[in-house]
């Protein structure tokens, strides 16, 4: 999967990667050695055809290329990592839960006919995992699982140097292990208690809310806009309420770790999303589940650390695979 090809061997071998938010767009101009050359976010269109997804891609890819053009050379292909099940070799989005308008469409065939140059799509989570071990925390190593805690809870798994994608391009979904399936909560997916359901920031406001009543001397009380960060600058002064909801989140986490450290023997765990920056909060917590539920052996070898790319993982993924030659891995 990282065997670069550079027909050229020119350093100007540039390309236009993009991640696919369902709230932002965030795209860059990266080059062979890592380097970014060019960089922008912008809202995600709220569109309800392909069309205005499409067109915000090229214009700021053509963005992109005039910015980099006359300085840092051409642009040679074009990646995107979207939010949901992605064909890899066909270039098709199956199923994008926050971008619904692309459900079923071929994304990186319109991008082609645009922009007439090759495109690659990638699942944001999978594309992540390609971040981190190419410029981030999992530099230097070939199995790696790359947990990433956001809205939801994404993953991604490389085996051997090649991405995990499975026989129809949704493996990885780690979010959705059951970490407590009988008296579980119910879970978008359609399943109950789901890891996604107690380490996602949606969980982590949905079970500050729930326990709320047992902690009437909490600040969050008065915490009109509840989201995950008030939670967590709470718990950095203290709030018994924040650390409570902090402790059972790590705890759940760990739980899903320790299943994956046992089934998968991964030199490293990556924990990346916005939910990581809350890591003093709820480590402790994630290892001792793993201690107490993993065979020791893996659960003393694996290493267990925060990401490094932070939003920069997704483009920067979506680049590395690009590089690769655009080849799915093979038997």
């Amino acid at each position: 999967m990282f065997s670069s090809h550079n027909k050229s061997g020119s350093k100007s071998d540039l390309i236009f990667a993009a991640d696919l938010g369902g709230t932002h767009l965030r795209a860059a101009v990266v080059g062979r050695d890592g380097k970014i050359h060019y960089r922008l976010k912008q809202p995600t269109p709220q569109a309800e055809k392909p069309d205005g997804i499409v067109h915000a891609l090229v214009d700021a890819a053509h963005e992109g290329a005039r910015h980099t053009a006359a300085r840092d050379g051409q642009i040679s292909a074009v990646s995107i990592a979207v939010p949901g099940t992605v064909n890899f070799e066909d270039g098709v989005v199956v199923k994008a839960p926050n971008v619904p308008c692309l459900d079923g469409f071929r994304l990186a065939a319109a991008l082609e006919s645009e922009l007439k140059w090759p495109a690659t799509l990638e699942n944001d989570a999978n594309a992540a995992a390609a971040g981190e071990m190419w410029q981030g925390a999992g530099r230097g190593y070939s199995n790696i699982v790359c947990v990433t805690l956001g809205t939801g809870v994404g993953g991604g798994i490389i085996l051997d140097g090649k991405l995990w994608r499975g026989v129809d391009g949704s493996a990885a979904e780690i979010g959705h292990l059951g970490v407590d399936p009988f008296g579980g909560v119910p879970c978008a997916c359609g399943s109950r208690g789901c890891l996604e359901v107690y380490a996602s920031a949606t969980a982590i406001v949905r079970m500050t809310r729930e326990a709320r009543p047992r902690y009437p001397d909490s600040i969050l009380h008065t915490s009109e806009d509840l989201t995950s960060e008030t939670v967590y600058h709470a718990g950095l002064e203290g709030d018994e309420l924040a650390l409570e909801v902090f402790r059972r989140m790590g705890v759940y986490l760990g739980i899903g770790l320790a299943s994956l450290i046992n089934l998968l023997n991964p030199e490293i765990i990556v924990i990346g999303g916005g939910l990581s920056n809350g890591w003093e909060l709820f480590e402790h917590h994630m290892h001792q589940q793993v201690i107490e539920r993993a065979f020791p052996l893996p659960a003393r070898s694996v290493k267990i650390t925060r990401a490094e790319c932070g939003d920069d993982a997704g483009f920067l993924g979506a680049a590395r695979l690009a590089f690769a030659g655009q080849q799915a891995p093979t038997n």
